[in-house]
């Protein structure tokens, strides 16, 4: 609340903040430890939700419960303990998306009325309690960002619908905008390109094939009409484009599938060992569809893809950043807060 609007108010008025616009950054989510039952808790909350996983509560949940769960979390754990922050006692996707928040809260700094936030859509801090916390600084219109460059409803509609179902149970609610996908900005598409140019830089090799890798989706939800797989090869064809680079040079492949049902293809680990036996002896893979490094791109990616080539005859490997909380990543975050707060400031 401004001063000036402090003093409009009645004398005898309760004290109440308004009139000021929130940001919250939502990225995926993160255990708080990875203990056994801290990573229980991460993926129980996870791979309940419903929009993660289609099959009917029926079939699911004694799956999920006597043997996911059972097994799982031990094997999720160790891979986490490779990758953790251990000077901060957190994944690097909390610390990294902490760090995004604070960027662009320094890009705001000299408009008080902006208060920016982030949260996780599964373990903390939790979506919920953010936008209450940002409805008590005096945010009555909060706009939301899911931190997917890509849309899919596994993703950013299953953070749209955790605020919204904040809001129901609010007496007050504040307005709540969301935030489009940008699988196809310039900026976007810029920054891409400009750090996988960076990287390749600093190689003492030049990669034959580098790989787009994004998460993978059951191919029946494209089937449904889910848009991701679209979008993925739109962002990997506009920055093939940038580049000019054929399109054998710049793949798109799928990572990240479990279960037996088909995924989204070609997937990413056995196209890594095709490539080797075929005789690719340098090979890079980008993750265009996250926003920061987290256990999928640093331990599935740079660790255990990195080992599927080798193994398979390959010679030379990298991994290659997400964008982060640098310079290039910040860029579009930015651009995309600015375009979507249009119309509030």
């Amino acid at each position: 609340m401004t001063d000036s609007a402090a003093t409009s108010l009645p004398a005898d008025h309760p004290p109440v903040r308004f009139g000021r616009i929130g940001v919250l950054l939502v990225n995926l989510g993160t255990p708080e430890a990875t203990d056994y039952w801290s990573m229980r808790r991460y993926l129980k909350e996870f791979l309940s939700d419903r929009r993660v996983i289609e099959v009917p509560r029926l079939i699911w949940w004694p799956i999920l419960n006597l043997i996911v769960l059972s097994t799982r979390p031990q094997k999720s754990g160790h891979a986490y303990e490779t990758i953790w922050n251990t000077e901060r006692n957190e994944s690097p996707l909390k610390t990294i998306t902490r760090s995004q928040a604070d960027q662009i809260a320094a890009v705001y700094r000299e408009m008080p009325q902006i208060e920016v936030d982030w949260a996780m859509r599964y373990g903390k801090p939790a979506i919920g309690e953010r936008i209450e916390a940002l409805q008590a600084a005096g945010c009555e219109k909060i706009l939301v960002v899911p931190l997917y460059p890509q849309y899919s409803a596994s993703t950013t509609a299953t953070v749209n619908d955790k605020a919204f179902e904040a809001l129901m149970r609010m007496r007050w609610q504040p307005a709540l905008r969301t935030a489009a996908p940008w699988h196809d900005d310039p900026a976007y598409i810029e920054a891409l390109a400009t750090s996988l140019t960076n990287h390749l830089a600093t190689l003492d090799f030049e990669p034959e094939v580098v790989l787009t890798s994004y998460h993978g989706l059951p191919e029946s939800y494209l089937k449904k009409g889910d848009p991701y797989h679209c979008q993925c090869h739109k962002t990997t064809r506009l920055l093939r484009a940038r580049l000019g680079w054929p399109e054998d040079k710049l793949r798109v492949t799928f990572q990240s599938r479990f279960g037996k049902e088909v995924w989204l293809q070609p997937y990413t680990d056995e196209t890594v060992k095709a490539l080797a036996r075929d005789g690719v002896k340098r090979l890079a893979i980008m993750t265009p569809g996250f926003v920061a490094d987290c256990l999928e791109t640093l331990e599935e990616i740079a660790i255990q893809n990195g080992e599927f080539f080798r193994e398979a005859g390959g010679e030379q490997f990298t991994a290659i950043p997400c964008l982060n909380d640098t310079p290039e990543g910040m860029n579009v975050l930015k651009t995309v807060v600015a375009r979507e707060l249009q119309g509030w400031i």
